[in-house]
Protein backbone atom coordinates (compact mmCIF):
# COMPACT_ATOMS: atom_id res chain seq x y z
CA UNK A 1 0.00 0.00 0.00
CA UNK A 2 1.17 3.50 -1.19
CA UNK A 3 1.86 5.78 2.20
CA UNK A 4 4.51 7.87 1.20
CA UNK A 5 4.28 10.94 -1.31
CA UNK A 6 5.66 11.16 -4.64
CA UNK A 7 6.93 14.65 -5.76
CA UNK A 8 8.73 14.91 -9.53
CA UNK A 9 10.01 17.96 -10.75
CA UNK A 10 10.60 19.05 -14.14
CA UNK A 11 11.34 22.13 -16.23
CA UNK A 12 14.33 22.91 -19.31
CA UNK A 13 17.55 22.79 -19.16
CA UNK A 14 19.23 25.13 -16.37
CA UNK A 15 16.11 26.04 -14.64
CA UNK A 16 17.32 24.76 -11.57
CA UNK A 17 15.82 21.99 -11.25
CA UNK A 18 18.70 20.53 -9.22
CA UNK A 19 19.32 23.20 -6.57
CA UNK A 20 15.74 23.63 -5.87
CA UNK A 21 15.35 19.59 -5.34
CA UNK A 22 18.72 20.46 -2.66
CA UNK A 23 16.92 22.82 -1.06
CA UNK A 24 13.39 20.99 -0.27
CA UNK A 25 16.24 17.20 0.74
CA UNK A 26 17.39 20.21 3.00
CA UNK A 27 14.37 21.26 4.55
CA UNK A 28 13.27 17.10 5.12
CA UNK A 29 16.27 16.18 6.62
CA UNK A 30 16.03 19.50 9.61
CA UNK A 31 12.82 18.04 10.24
CA UNK A 32 13.95 14.51 9.79
CA UNK A 33 11.86 13.33 7.86
CA UNK A 34 12.16 10.17 5.65
CA UNK A 35 12.82 10.97 1.97
CA UNK A 36 14.80 9.45 -0.94
CA UNK A 37 15.83 11.89 -4.04
CA UNK A 38 16.67 10.04 -7.82
CA UNK A 39 16.55 10.80 -11.15
CA UNK A 40 14.93 10.08 -14.52
CA UNK A 41 16.36 8.27 -16.66
CA UNK A 42 18.41 6.50 -13.98
CA UNK A 43 18.03 6.35 -10.11
CA UNK A 44 18.81 3.01 -9.86
CA UNK A 45 22.02 0.06 -10.92
CA UNK A 46 20.16 -1.15 -14.47
CA UNK A 47 18.41 2.09 -15.30
CA UNK A 48 21.53 4.26 -15.00
CA UNK A 49 22.88 2.06 -17.46
CA UNK A 50 20.28 2.66 -19.62
CA UNK A 51 20.71 6.35 -18.53
CA UNK A 52 24.27 5.77 -20.21
CA UNK A 53 22.32 4.94 -23.95
CA UNK A 54 20.17 7.52 -23.74
CA UNK A 55 22.52 10.59 -22.89
CA UNK A 56 25.57 9.62 -24.70
CA UNK A 57 26.56 11.84 -27.44
CA UNK A 58 27.93 8.61 -29.31
CA UNK A 59 24.45 7.75 -29.95
CA UNK A 60 23.06 10.33 -32.42
CA UNK A 61 21.41 8.00 -35.10
CA UNK A 62 18.83 6.63 -32.38
CA UNK A 63 15.80 6.46 -33.60
CA UNK A 64 13.47 8.52 -32.10
CA UNK A 65 10.78 5.70 -31.20
CA UNK A 66 13.51 3.87 -29.63
CA UNK A 67 14.96 6.90 -27.72
CA UNK A 68 11.17 6.83 -25.75
CA UNK A 69 11.24 2.86 -25.31
CA UNK A 70 14.24 3.35 -23.30
CA UNK A 71 13.11 6.00 -21.15
CA UNK A 72 10.02 3.61 -20.63
CA UNK A 73 12.03 1.10 -19.61
CA UNK A 74 14.44 2.97 -17.43
CA UNK A 75 11.27 4.42 -15.43
CA UNK A 76 10.01 0.52 -15.24
CA UNK A 77 13.00 -0.37 -13.39
CA UNK A 78 13.52 2.82 -11.07
CA UNK A 79 9.59 2.34 -9.74
CA UNK A 80 10.42 -1.03 -9.43
CA UNK A 81 14.08 -0.56 -7.18
CA UNK A 82 13.33 2.94 -5.99
CA UNK A 83 10.45 4.32 -5.93
CA UNK A 84 7.49 1.80 -5.08
CA UNK A 85 9.57 0.21 -1.92
CA UNK A 86 9.61 4.01 -0.40
CA UNK A 87 6.47 4.73 -1.23
CA UNK A 88 5.57 1.90 0.35
CA UNK A 89 7.51 2.72 3.66
CA UNK A 90 5.97 5.94 4.00
CA UNK A 91 8.88 8.01 2.56
CA UNK A 92 8.72 11.06 0.16
CA UNK A 93 9.90 10.29 -3.09
CA UNK A 94 11.81 13.39 -4.66
CA UNK A 95 12.34 12.47 -8.30
CA UNK A 96 14.40 14.85 -11.15
CA UNK A 97 12.03 14.30 -14.31
CA UNK A 98 9.46 11.42 -14.60
CA UNK A 99 6.43 11.06 -16.90
CA UNK A 100 6.07 14.57 -17.95
CA UNK A 101 9.46 14.89 -19.59
CA UNK A 102 8.83 12.13 -22.33
CA UNK A 103 5.81 13.58 -23.40
CA UNK A 104 7.16 17.40 -23.84
CA UNK A 105 10.42 15.96 -25.14
CA UNK A 106 9.77 12.81 -27.24
CA UNK A 107 5.84 13.67 -27.42
CA UNK A 108 5.82 16.96 -28.48
CA UNK A 109 9.66 18.14 -29.41
CA UNK A 110 10.31 14.60 -31.34
CA UNK A 111 6.69 15.04 -32.65
CA UNK A 112 5.67 10.62 -32.01
CA UNK A 113 2.73 12.74 -30.70
CA UNK A 114 0.31 12.53 -27.17
CA UNK A 115 -1.17 9.25 -27.75
CA UNK A 116 1.78 7.18 -28.29
CA UNK A 117 3.97 8.75 -25.10
CA UNK A 118 0.84 8.59 -22.89
CA UNK A 119 0.00 5.10 -23.80
CA UNK A 120 3.91 4.39 -23.04
CA UNK A 121 3.82 5.95 -19.77
CA UNK A 122 1.04 3.88 -18.37
CA UNK A 123 2.62 1.24 -19.42
CA UNK A 124 5.70 2.10 -17.37
CA UNK A 125 4.33 3.69 -14.69
CA UNK A 126 1.64 0.71 -13.77
CA UNK A 127 -0.44 3.84 -12.36
CA UNK A 128 1.80 4.70 -10.09
CA UNK A 129 2.35 8.99 -10.62
CA UNK A 130 3.13 11.99 -8.70
CA UNK A 131 1.33 13.40 -6.09
CA UNK A 132 2.32 16.47 -6.81
CA UNK A 133 4.65 17.95 -10.28
CA UNK A 134 6.76 21.18 -9.74
CA UNK A 135 7.41 22.68 -13.24
CA UNK A 136 10.08 25.58 -12.77
CA UNK A 137 8.74 28.04 -15.68
CA UNK A 138 11.65 29.27 -17.79
CA UNK A 139 12.22 29.72 -20.63
CA UNK A 140 14.95 27.90 -22.38
CA UNK A 141 16.52 31.22 -24.33
CA UNK A 142 17.04 32.41 -20.99
CA UNK A 143 17.60 29.36 -19.09
CA UNK A 144 20.29 28.51 -21.16
CA UNK A 145 21.79 32.04 -20.90
CA UNK A 146 21.75 31.87 -16.57
CA UNK A 147 23.43 27.97 -17.35
CA UNK A 148 26.04 29.09 -19.23
CA UNK A 149 25.25 27.25 -22.82
CA UNK A 150 24.73 23.70 -23.18
CA UNK A 151 26.64 20.56 -22.13
CA UNK A 152 27.61 19.15 -25.19
CA UNK A 153 28.50 15.70 -23.91
CA UNK A 154 24.84 15.54 -23.00
CA UNK A 155 22.78 14.28 -26.36
CA UNK A 156 19.58 15.80 -25.62
CA UNK A 157 20.41 18.83 -23.71
CA UNK A 158 23.05 19.79 -27.02
CA UNK A 159 20.10 20.12 -29.91
CA UNK A 160 19.50 23.13 -31.05
CA UNK A 161 16.99 25.98 -29.62
CA UNK A 162 13.76 25.46 -31.83
CA UNK A 163 14.24 21.85 -30.31
CA UNK A 164 14.23 23.46 -26.48
CA UNK A 165 11.19 25.78 -27.36
CA UNK A 166 9.10 22.85 -28.37
CA UNK A 167 10.05 21.18 -25.52
CA UNK A 168 8.82 24.21 -23.04
CA UNK A 169 5.30 24.36 -25.01
CA UNK A 170 5.11 20.01 -24.41
CA UNK A 171 5.27 21.42 -20.70
CA UNK A 172 2.85 23.83 -20.80
CA UNK A 173 0.54 22.02 -22.97
CA UNK A 174 0.46 20.07 -19.73
CA UNK A 175 0.31 22.98 -17.52
CA UNK A 176 -3.45 23.31 -18.52
CA UNK A 177 -4.60 19.66 -19.24
CA UNK A 178 -3.58 18.64 -15.57
CA UNK A 179 -3.55 21.48 -13.11
CA UNK A 180 -4.20 20.01 -9.68
CA UNK A 181 -1.21 17.95 -10.30
CA UNK A 182 1.23 19.78 -12.36
CA UNK A 183 1.76 23.21 -10.98
CA UNK A 184 4.31 25.77 -12.59
CA UNK A 185 6.05 28.24 -10.30
CA UNK A 186 7.92 30.91 -11.49
CA UNK A 187 11.45 30.34 -11.74
CA UNK A 188 12.47 33.60 -12.93
CA UNK A 189 13.52 35.00 -9.54
CA UNK A 190 16.28 34.03 -6.88
CA UNK A 191 17.04 31.00 -5.94
CA UNK A 192 16.04 31.25 -1.96
CA UNK A 193 12.65 33.62 -3.95
CA UNK A 194 12.01 30.24 -6.02
CA UNK A 195 12.82 27.88 -2.92
CA UNK A 196 10.16 29.58 -0.77
CA UNK A 197 7.33 29.36 -3.70
CA UNK A 198 8.40 25.89 -3.63
CA UNK A 199 7.21 25.48 0.07
CA UNK A 200 4.89 27.37 0.11
CA UNK A 201 2.68 25.23 -2.81
CA UNK A 202 3.66 22.26 -1.42
CA UNK A 203 2.01 22.98 2.17
CA UNK A 204 -0.60 24.84 0.73
CA UNK A 205 -1.33 21.44 -1.32
CA UNK A 206 -0.96 18.96 2.00
CA UNK A 207 2.44 17.96 0.78
CA UNK A 208 4.30 19.25 3.93
CA UNK A 209 3.01 20.34 6.79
Amino acid sequence: MRKGKFITFEGCEGVGKSTQIRALKAYLEERGIDHIVTREPGGSAIAEKIRDIILSSENEGMDYACEALLYAAARAQHLKDMVIPALERGAIVICDRFVDSTFAYQGIARGLGEEFVDQLNRLSTKGIMPDITIFLDFPPQLSFKRKGGADREDRLESQDMEFHAKVYEGYKILARREPQRFVSIDASGSKNETREKVLAMLKSRGILE
